[in-house]
């Protein structure tokens, strides 16, 4: 059971404001768990590389460590290399194409994505979204966080999209709300791009 924290934060960044942008960074590397704006749903993340934090960011969606559905959000293609297997040179142009952009990408997982999740997941999905303040972050940061989206269709379209709703409902359970505007209600469109052939595993935002 998760029980309130003494202090709750609710960050304004629609500027990328250096200072504040720095305190998400600070709670980051601290092993804090966010939610934070992307070009569709607000998602809940923390530091890939910090494994309570995912494990807590697991508790918290309820998911076993083993069948979760954490994206990984990259600022650029840069950093999105170390964590995909060897991409094909079709998928890598349509890539280029479609980022940033509101798509996750299903792609080989290089051999340290698993040791990443305690898993042993062979694929990873890749965002690189259309969002100055995710993006951002992970610039900051120096390597890529982890995404779930917050929505479910239990509750009102408004709690997964509106920044002070969302730190109404969620406020207890992380360390820190990222208020970057009114966020999507369509989540990315998913693409599965570990065989020859590209399969739609949803249909979202993005128009492929």
């Amino acid at each position: 059971m998760f029980t309130q924290k003494p202090k709750l934060m609710l960050i304004k960044l629609y500027d990328n404001n250096q200072k504040q942008l720095q305190q998400v960074i600070d709670c980051l590397q601290n092993g804090g768990v966010i939610i934070y704006p992307t070009d569709t749903i607000y998602a809940i993340g923390c530091n890939l590389l910090d494994k309570k934090a995912i494990e807590r960011v697991s508790r918290i969606m309820g998911y076993s460590e083993s069948k979760h559905n954490f994206s990984i959000i990259c600022h650029d293609f840069s950093n999105l290399s170390e964590y995909a297997g060897q991409i094909p040179n079709h998928i890598f142009r349509l890539m280029k194409q479609l980022l940033p952009g509101a798509f996750t990408f299903i792609l080989p997982a290089s051999r340290q994505v698993p040791k990443l999740f305690a898993s042993k997941k062979s694929t990873v999905g890749i965002r690189v979204p259309n969002n100055a303040i995710a993006r951002g972050i992970v610039a900051q940061l120096g390597n890529p966080i982890i995404a779930a989206s917050i929505h479910n269709p239990e509750f009102e379209d408004e709690y997964s999209t509106d920044p002070e709703l969302i730190f109404e409902r969620f406020g207890s359970l992380v360390d820190m709300v990222i208020d970057g505007g009114m966020g999507e209600n369509e989540p990315s469109t998913i693409l599965d791009c570990t065989t020859d052939e590209i399969e739609i595993i949803r249909q979202g935002k993005g128009i492929f």
